[in-house]
């Protein structure tokens, strides 16, 4: 039996998640959920036993010093309550942790214990996969759900991916199972720049997190960091003909596939979110207490690691894959002719599955 001594009785609690590794390429999803947190003074109230799901010689303990005094920190993953003021004010609760090593089903039925606890109506699951979608165009979000029903009320995919899958799809289905309405949203970043940070991708997944949910999320300096990420990633493909080509043959790609989409619905919830914005809508005002120290990095200089060397372009999320598989393992994927693909989300020329 889960008991959270001092967390006050929440108002209609969304429960929003994201995993390092093999579901958060270029760090997107785990960037996003910690701006969330930073953003809105997140208080971190549990965080379950690394003993119990982490292998650490996978997921290494960090020492530092406070003060003087030698700490450790564990690998882990934390939960943390925000309240989101306006006219309407509700709750988040915040997930943030590293994908387990182990005893997934555990580890899911805890998380679960503690929204039953609290009181939570829907989880949000964010992920990010290495897809071919050209760093110049609008960076696809895909939002998949196992519930038909949700799925016909909320404009969602139902999920129909048979495979190898994350910790995003383990909790997704194990939410679907005990009750618990879930969604997950995937972004679709370039593989040719896989390495993080990925501000763009980071970006994206909010403004679809603002949609489903129906808040405003302060935004920060993301959208400038986003911009400074895209004219970095601008020069280093104008340097290399082939990665300028290969960027090119993507954009044509994505505008083809595009262009009937380019009307309607598209643009209506793009001016929706302007509207909203300009007017300052819902959860405008923050709330909470302080939790953990750390800015993050900074994203205003050109990505340390350069381009990876582009493959021949497969199919990818935008193109009707399900995203729930994650980043394809590299190994599984030749390119035909060609360079080399990038490294893989965790810093990897291979990412492993579970």
């Amino acid at each position: 039996m889960i008991e959270l001594e001092g967390v006050p009785e929440l108002i209609d609690p969304v429960m929003v998640a994201a995993f390092e590794g093999w579901n958060d390429a270029g760090d997107a999803a785990s960037a996003a959920v910690a701006h969330l947190d930073r953003e809105w003074k997140g208080e971190v109230f549990a965080a379950l036993d690394a003993e119990d799901y982490y292998d650490f010689q996978v997921n290494r303990p960090t020492v530092y010093l406070d003060g003087g005094v030698r700490k450790v920190t564990w690998p882990t993953t934390r939960l943390s309550v925000v309240r989101v003021g306006g006219e309407k004010p509700r709750d988040l609760v915040l997930v943030r942790g590293i994908e387990p090593s182990m005893r997934w089903r555990s580890f899911c039925n805890e998380l679960l214990g503690f929204a039953h606890e609290l009181g939570v109506e829907m989880v949000v699951i964010l992920g990010a996969l290495l897809g071919d979608t050209p760093h110049t165009r609008p960076v696809p979000v895909s939002g998949v759900t196992s519930d038909a029903d949700l799925a016909r009320t909320m404009d969602l995919e139902e999920t129909r991916y048979e495979g190898p899958t994350g910790i995003v799809g383990i909790l997704q289905e194990a939410c679907t199972h005990a009750g618990v309405p879930a969604v997950s949203l995937w972004a679709a970043v370039p593989h040719y720049v896989s390495q993080p940070p990925n501000p763009k991708a980071t970006l994206a997944l909010l403004n679809r997190l603002e949609d489903l949910i129906g808040l405003r999320i302060p935004l920060g300096e993301l959208t400038e960091d986003a911009r400074a990420w895209q004219l970095g990633v601008d020069q280093l493909a104008a340097e290399d003909s082939e990665v300028a080509e290969y960027v090119q043959s993507l954009e044509e790609a994505r505008d083809t596939a595009e262009l009937p989409e380019a009307s309607g619905e598209a643009i209506a919830r793009e001016f929706e979110r302007y509207l909203r914005r300009r007017d300052g809508g819902p959860g405008q005002a923050p709330g909470g207490h302080a939790t953990e120290s750390g800015d993050g990095p900074s994203y205003r200089r050109d990505p340390s690691g350069g381009l990876g060397r582009p493959q021949r372009p497969q199919r990818g999320p935008e193109a009707g894959t399900d995203p729930e598989q994650g980043p394809e393992p590299e190994q599984d994927s030749e390119p035909e002719q060609g360079p080399e693909q990038g490294p893989g989300p965790d810093g990897e020329g291979d990412s492993s599955d579970d």
